[in-house]
């Protein structure tokens, strides 16, 4: 997940930088002492030294911090002729206290962190048990998917991606379960496994929309409470004829994909009527269209959830895909001389949210994109030439 590695390569260059902070104090400690003299003591800002190890350096190392600490006041205090009972030998056994809290403190920290590790472990299989990642190609068509959680302790929230070969072509959803938590996860995995099952028997897809909205009924059913009343998803249907030359859709209260060309132009695929999410039983019962599109070969069905659409930036202005990801296509190619592979689609996507919004998701983000492949030499920028084999 692109968001998730940048944040991972993020946190790696700073505990690079900070484990340099320990020896930046001492020498800001010993620098202040001989240009102060007697005018203040840095006793106190020796001690912060060992603290600040404590999160980052191995418990040797922050040993050492504390003997330089003590080091470094002893020589101060004894060339400024203060060493005594209180300004020497006191401030040397709180010195020792300090680092041994140090490395008391590492320890508890290092047993947080290996808890915290085998919970993102587990929660890793149980991504890949609910949400499991499509294969990069099925039924002809290229293939990639991102999850991007709001939360980086849970890995899989109310938003869900499932992509299947069936006797009617390529058939994938993109939806996004009112609520959070364990209960949204709950009717995640119900509606993937009702997906699984109604694309391989139903015909078309306003039979496979019923199916979803017989399983939504039930598991509300099971679920009780505000679930049953309100429980919702919001959903987009896609499905491939055989030949890939068209797509299908059925939208469901869900944003609108886009389709991208081979020369990276977007298309918003508006639904002509709108419909609500399913599971709405209580508005009554409503009718699935489908609309059908024609795919050239090349051409890329970028799908995502509300988590991308309602993205913000500091003014409070929402982010526009159909604009940003036209241009940082078009760039693209200008400089490679081809269209970009799904996989980079969804890369140069994700981050550009990232960048909008100027910190962390606001909201979990799954993103579909799905494309119908060209030979490369029809993809060809005019003028380019392709790569040396």
């Amino acid at each position: 997940m692109a968001g998730q590695d940048v944040r991972v390569s993020q946190v790696w260059v700073w505990r690079r930088i900070y484990r340099w902070v320990p020896a930046g104090v001492l020498v800001l400690a010993v620098g202040l002492d001989l240009l102060a003299r007697h005018w203040v003591s840095t006793a106190p800002l020796l001690a912060v030294a060992p603290v600040v190890a404590a999160p980052v350096l191995e418990p040797p190392t922050i040993i050492a911090v504390g003997v330089a600490a003590m080091a470094a006041q002893a020589g101060l205090a004894y060339s400024n002729g203060t060493f005594g009972p209180q300004s020497g030998i006191g401030t040397q056994l709180t010195l020792v206290a300090i680092t041994a809290l140090a490395v008391g403190l590492n320890r508890t920290l290092r047993s947080h962190h290996a808890s915290a590790d085998k919970a993102r472990h587990a929660a890793q299989v149980a991504q890949q048990a609910v949400l499991p990642t499509p294969p990069e190609r099925t039924g002809g068509l290229q293939v990639a998917a991102r999850y991007v959680p709001a939360d980086e302790t849970a890995l899989i929230g109310g938003d869900l991606y499932v992509v299947q070969e069936t006797p009617y072509g390529v058939r994938a959803m993109i939806g996004d379960v009112r609520g959070k938590g364990l209960s949204a996860i709950a009717v995640v995995s119900a509606d993937i496994g009702a997906f699984r099952y109604a694309a391989d028997h139903c015909a078309d897809l306003p039979t496979v929309v019923e199916t979803l909205e017989e399983t939504l009924v039930r598991e509300g059913e099971r679920q009780g409470g505000l679930e049953q009343a309100e429980g919702f998803t919001t959903a987009l249907l896609v499905e491939f004829t055989p030949d890939l030359e068209q797509v299908r859709l059925v939208n469901r209260g869900h944003p609108a994909p886009l389709l991208l060309d081979p020369a990276g132009s977007a298309r918003v695929l508006e639904p002509a009527r709108e419909a609500p999410p399913l599971g709405i039983t209580t508005l009554g019962s409503w009718a699935s269209p489908v609309e059908t599109y024609d795919l050239p070969p090349g051409g890329t069905l970028l799908c995502f959830t509300d988590g991308v659409t309602e993205a913000r930036d500091r003014s409070g202005t929402f982010y526009q895909p159909a604009d940003r990801i036209s241009q940082m296509l078009d760039a693209y190619r200008r400089n490679t001389g081809y269209p970009a592979e799904p996989p980079t689609v969804l890369d140069f996507l994700v981050t550009d949210v990232h960048r909008h919004s100027s910190g962390p998701a606001q909201d979990d983000q799954a993103l579909l994109a799905l494309t119908r492949p060209a030979r490369r030499s029809d993809l060809l920028t005019p003028g380019a030439s392709p790569p040396a084999s």
